[in-house]
């Protein structure tokens, strides 16, 4: 899984080599190479009037053949840092946008981001679409041939729409309405152009929630959390039905009303996340997702001060590494032939009862004494010592909060066992009573 940097209100395109350098130091390795910053959406708004000034930004909306020269500085400044440059986005227009006049101006730009990033190797491009043009499917198929020449792939984005000041539904916002377009795309694109690389007729048409490694199609999806937050969507249903047409999902928080691009788990109210991130997680869990995570922190990071930035985007990769564990949690079970868990409360017995029978534990032990020799949710609880006794290659799953001072136990004990942490706060199911320290006995048939 692939951790993405935003790099708005973190890299100043005058002056790049900053910002690029923190996102380095801060540990991420790739970054969205946006084109929105080089031409934003309220300068083709406002494009034509006197009153802008001649910016880069104006200059690219009035010839989109600038876009190369102003997109150069700082992608050359990304690479020099060995910034990996793996999904970009095309300028487009503002939700509520009046600018019917465009339509050529956005599909220009269009145009040339594809052709940027088939210069530097950048294979997804997230084109949003313009409400001021009628027909999406032309819209898009206009751009495929392109796409296809220069071995990008176009990443569709769920949206919303403004009417009269309030955000609804708009463009591939219903799940099904997303993969069908995906679809209809792919099938048209490839009847029109030939299948992508060689693929069969078969492989072009999405291949559902668990198939996975297929080659890329001329049209993907890119799933916008906050989009469905402010669209009140179950993030789980929208993540299944999409499966593995969605190549890239942008992580943003939000109250659900306005429009933001926080940093994840910072919108809270009375203590509860206004982002439903339970369902997001279960949901790209269960289609193996194993994609691009987007992080984007925009506005948190414009209200930052200079000083601390450099604190928030350490912040936010070890927010993406979270999530990519957490997504990839069933894959990190996958690896291992044999396990065994340290903890006999309630973490070990969400594992039990999601994963036990998939991935059944040789024993779990625990430090608390009176539990050596019991039976938990049908395993024997052992103690720690019988870790000794483990071939090396059998992993310890640490099931229990206190993960830092368990891990530290069990590496002054000199076990050479690779030690993992799970983590049941996304499981699929749970059990609703909690054990608490006079309830040791699992209370279920797993």
């Amino acid at each position: 899984m692939q951790i993405i940097s935003s790099i708005h209100s973190i890299i100043d395109l005058k002056r790049p080599r900053q910002g690029i350098g923190d996102l380095w130091k801060a540990g991420f390795d790739n970054a969205l190479l946006d084109f929105s910053a080089l031409c934003t959406s309220e300068t083709l708004e406002h494009l034509g009037e006197i009153r802008l000034k001649n910016s880069c930004g104006t200059m690219v909306a009035q010839d989109p053949g600038l876009l190369k020269e102003y997109a150069h500085a700082w992608a050359d400044q990304c690479r020099s840092r060995d910034l990996v440059l793996s999904v970009a986005r095309a300028p487009f227009l503002a939700e509520d946008s009046k600018r019917h006049d465009l339509q050529r101006t956005i599909s220009a730009l269009a145009i040339e981001s594809i052709k940027f990033c088939g210069e530097i190797s950048c294979p997804y491009l997230i084109i949003r679409f313009p409400c001021i043009t009628e027909n999406s499917h032309d819209f898009y198929l206009s751009l495929a041939k392109t796409a296809r020449e220069n071995h990008v792939t176009i990443l569709l984005e769920n949206q919303c729409r403004d009417i009269g000041g309030h955000l609804v539904r708009g463009f591939c916002a219903d799940e099904q309405e997303a993969a069908a377009r995906v679809d209809g795309l792919n099938r048209s694109a490839s009847e029109r152009y030939g299948p992508w690389n060689g693929q069969t007729e078969q492989e072009v048409v999405g291949s559902g929630p668990h198939m996975t490694g297929q080659q890329d199609n001329y049209f993907g999806f890119c799933m916008d959390v906050g989009a469905c937050n402010l669209c009140g969507q179950n993030m789980y249903d929208f993540a299944v039905a999409l499966g593995d047409r969605i190549k890239a999902v942008v992580l943003r928080d939000c109250d659900g009303s306005s429009d933001a691009s926080l940093l994840p788990f910072t919108c809270v109210k009375k203590g509860q996340t206004q982002t439903d991130w339970l369902n997001l997680i279960r949901g790209l869990r269960r289609i193996r997702f194993d994609g691009c995570l987007i992080m984007d922190y925009a506005d948190t990071a414009a209200a930052c001060s200079p000083i601390l930035k450099p604190h928030l985007l350490a912040l936010a990769k070890a927010q993406g590494d979270y999530f990519a564990w957490q997504i990839g949690m069933e894959r990190m079970l996958e690896q291992y032939s044999s396990r065994v868990l340290f903890g006999a409360g309630n973490m070990c017995r969400n594992y039990m009862k999601n994963y036990g029978d998939a991935y059944p534990p040789l024993f779990t032990c625990d430090n608390n004494k009176s539990l050596w020799d019991t039976d938990f949710c049908g395993l024997t609880v052992r103690s720690p010592e019988a870790l000794k006794s483990l071939p090396s290659d059998c992993a310890i799953f640490i099931c229990n909060i206190y993960y830092r001072e368990i891990e530290a136990q069990l590496k002054d004990m000199g076990l050479p066992n690779p030690i993992v942490y799970f983590n049941d706060e996304y499981m699929p199911t749970f059990y609703v009573d909690r054990l608490d320290s006079m309830t040791r006995k699992c209370d279920g048939q797993l």
